[in-house]
């Protein structure tokens, strides 16, 4: 009897997590590395800024390590807390073709369980693994119309990664694992309008996601009987959340690489959308010497998907500059780079980047929408008072798997992020044999 697309999914998950290659476990250390600086960067960013943030949360007390704090506290608690610190600061990784965010609620909620129950690393490794490959085939199998639907892809799709994650972390069998999977769907959940305007509450949307996906596991843990298909029902998961389905994503595991050897990683504190347009914003700086006011006029032209809900040129308040191209591009212009220390309030008060701000259009480019999402690039044209004019293309901007970020740029990355602190030594706290 043919399967169903929920068993076919199950079966190659179960398949692909039999013998994980160790070039794929490097690049999940470099994925814990990587989260480790963007998850204390974020927690020690939102104690200046919300310093009630985590008392609200940590109340009650537990086995489970609160990154960037002294905190402890239940699995669930920290799961939410440690997500929305790991997406606040914009520089987590993610999923191009998915458009999804992955290690802030994945790895927040395969690391609260492995806390808890005690876990080997290696446990937790797989969980990354497994746990990025069903979130990035569930966001492929949706997008492009899920996002156009206005869902959170992060939110909804991070919320099955984090539960399939913990599932192969904790070795669930075939039968805990389609409970899992039901109860994870039946949770998925984020629009994007919760990034509009002055909104600090995106990132809720992947706390959300590993702490309900958490909730997921441990509830399908007790193999409680589910529906038959609850990826391919006639109201199941692709009927429901999106008008484009691509189930082929769901059912096709042997000819492909494991998910997350094609994630990006990210440089600038951004959303990743603005990140071909911040590059070649910089490039221009750095080719020409110019100043703001000797700007007449930015285009930047870049793919569909990238224009609505980045275009904006009303700056009101960091978390919008993070979402605005025109802002992260006057921010390049000007700086010379666009790094969560940039992403400041004296910058969003800066006459010269508000300035020229407001002299970036942002604008559908039809050949890169056509190549999008395997490639999501922008061009960008600044054309000077005198009548100069310069361009400059990105079609993979750093971080891409064309393009990047060393295992040494990361170390980099996270020890900023941490303030002298080595991301390995987060992790052989509690695991004391880890190597990161």
């Amino acid at each position: 009897m043919k399967q169903n697309l929920t068993e076919s999914f199950i079966d190659g998950l179960v398949a692909k997590a039999q013998a994980i290659p160790e070039r794929v476990i490097r690049q999940a250390k470099k994925c814990l590395l990587d989260y480790s600086g963007v998850a204390v960067g974020g927690a020690k960013y939102l104690q200046e800024r919300h310093p009630a943030f985590f008392e609200a949360f940590t109340k009650e007390a537990g086995e489970c390590s609160v990154f960037g704090t002294a905190y402890k506290t239940t699995a669930a608690n920290a799961a939410l807390l440690n997500g929305f610190s790991a997406h606040v600061l914009e520089l987590d990784d993610g999923h191009r073709k998915g458009m999804i965010h992955l290690g802030a609620s994945v790895v927040s909620a395969v690391l609260a369980v492995a806390e808890k129950e005690k876990l080997a690393f290696e446990a937790v490794l797989r969980g990354a693994v497994m746990g990025y490959e069903a979130a990035v085939r569930c966001a492929c199998a949706l997008q492009p119309g899920h996002k156009v639907r206005g869902y959170h892809v992060s939110g909804t799709c991070g919320t099955i990664g984090s539960a399939v994650g913990i599932a192969f972390a904790c070795g669930y069998t075939k039968e805990q694992m389609r409970s899992t999977l039901a109860c994870a769907v039946t949770s998925a959940a984020g629009v994007l309008e919760i990034q509009e305007e002055a909104s600090e509450l995106k990132p809720y949307n992947l706390g959300r996601a590993a702490m309900d996906g958490l909730m997921a596991a441990l509830t399908g843990r007790l193999a409680l009987p589910g529906p038959d298909d609850i990826l391919g029902g006639k109201r199941g998961f692709l009927a429901v959340l999106t008008d484009t389905p691509v189930p082929t994503h769901l059912t096709d595991f042997q000819n492909e690489d494991y998910c997350i050897e094609g994630i990006y990683q990210k440089m600038y504190a951004a959303c990743r959308h603005c990140h071909p347009a911040i590059e070649a914003a910089i490039a221009i700086r750095d080719d020409h010497n110019m100043e703001p006011d000797e700007v007449d006029r930015v285009e930047v032209r870049t793919y569909k998907l990238a224009v609505g809900g980045h275009n904006h040129t009303d700056i009101q308040g960091i978390s919008s500059a993070k979402l605005s191209t025109p802002f992260s591009v006057a921010l390049a212009m000007v700086k010379g780079d666009a790094g969560f220390e940039d992403f400041n309030a004296d910058n969003l008060r800066d006459p010269d980047i508000i300035g020229l701000t407001r002299k970036v259009s942002v604008m559908e480019d039809e050949q890169l929408t056509a190549q999008s999402p395997a490639v999501r690039g922008a061009r960008v044209i600044v054309r000077l008072k005198n009548g100069e004019e310069y361009a400059k293309e990105v079609l993979y901007p750093k971080g891409e798997p064309e393009n990047p970020i060393s295992i040494e740029e990361i170390r980099l990355k996270a020890a900023s992020l941490l303030r002298g602190c080595n991301g390995g030594e987060i992790f052989r706290s509690v695991w004391p044999s880890a190597e990161i």
